[in-house]
């Protein structure tokens, strides 16, 4: 339902109305209520559009610049804080968070340790005696249980408080917070570099023309009231 057109069309309705059958009350609530109705329904649309001859409309567009730092400085100063990332690190109590590592350290490829530990033991004394028995062949089938083995030893690992504490505490540094930031902030500058005056335009549109729908029915409604007690005083 279309807010805007609904009120515009009962306000011009009744200011007809009120001039074919000589009402002059119901004429001048309808005026009035069409003069607020309209003229709402163009400041909204002036936010949004360009209109000839009518300065400052396209504010949004033309604006879009400025548009853009608003953005990335909201972001940056009111979400991504060293405060906020501290206390991102951190439980409700203040205690170090656990970072569940699980789920990185399962996509982690462990084949080149395994390579280093076979090249360890061909360039030790071990080496000739590995040698007879077929070489580094014959401990290949060790590859994948020993990489299994590895995973769970790190994943025991990752998730014992103290690797927690240790990490959250390097993770505080303050060098780090701010290379975090940096990391943060250049990610959105990219994301709104991307971003175009139409698109702009489209994702403020579409999240405010709705509500701003209301303006013109109000303007209506307060206009029509302005017509009535105008029409009634100028009845006395």
């Amino acid at each position: 339902m279309n807010k805007s057109l609904i009120t515009n069309l009962i306000a011009l309705a009744c200011t007809l109305a009120g001039y074919v059958s000589d009402q002059h009350i119901i004429f001048t609530l309808g005026l009035f209520a069409l003069s607020g109705a309209v003229t709402n329904w163009l400041a909204i649309h002036m936010l949004f559009e360009k209109v000839p001859l009518l300065y400052g409309s396209g504010v949004i567009p033309a604006r879009f610049e400025e548009f853009k730092v608003a953005i990335r400085q909201l972001m940056m100063e009111q979400f991504f804080t060293e405060e906020n990332i501290d206390r991102f690190l951190s439980d409700s109590t203040g205690k170090a968070s656990t970072i569940d590592l699980t789920p990185v350290i399962a996509k982690v490829d462990l084949s080149p340790a395994f390579n280093s530990l076979v090249e360890v033991i061909e360039q030790s004394s071990f080496g000739p005696m590995l040698a007879m028995v077929g070489g580094s062949d014959a401990i290949q089938p060790m590859r994948e249980p020993f990489i299994e083995k590895m995973k769970a030893s790190i994943q025991e690992i990752s998730q014992s408080e103290q690797f927690n504490t240790l990490l959250r505490e390097e993770l505080e540094q303050p060098g780090i917070i701010s290379g975090m930031r940096d990391k943060v902030s250049d990610i959105i500058e990219k994301r709104l570099d991307e971003l175009t005056p139409q698109l702009v335009k489209e994702i403020v549109q579409k999240m405010i023309k709705k509500h701003l729908g209301w303006l013109v029915v109000w303007g209506g409604i307060f206009g029509g009231l302005i017509g009535v007690v105008a029409a009634l005083t100028n009845s006395f």
